[in-house]
């Protein structure tokens, strides 16, 4: 069974779990190096969501609902 783990490596590449993991014996891994921003997911996924949200939010009736929440002007 695959089983993922979550770990830092530093400027070396010295890995080092988060958590320890108990084995049985020895496994093959594979390393994913993601970036280190915290906001980055959650922005990725917001450009990638956009033009089908725009379909939803971009009209008349999405402006109206919200109306009450815009700054007088």
């Amino acid at each position: 069974m695959m089983q993922a783990l979550e770990a830092e490596i530093d400027e070396h590449g010295s890995v080092k779990l988060v958590k320890p993991v108990h084995l049985d014996r020895c496994h093959r891994a594979l390393v994913m190096i993601m970036p280190d921003e915290a906001n980055t997911a959650a922005g990725e996924c917001a450009l990638l969501s956009e033009t089908a949200l725009a379909e939803d939010w971009n009209n008349p009736g999405e402006d109206l609902a919200w109306q009450h929440l815009q700054p007088v002007r």
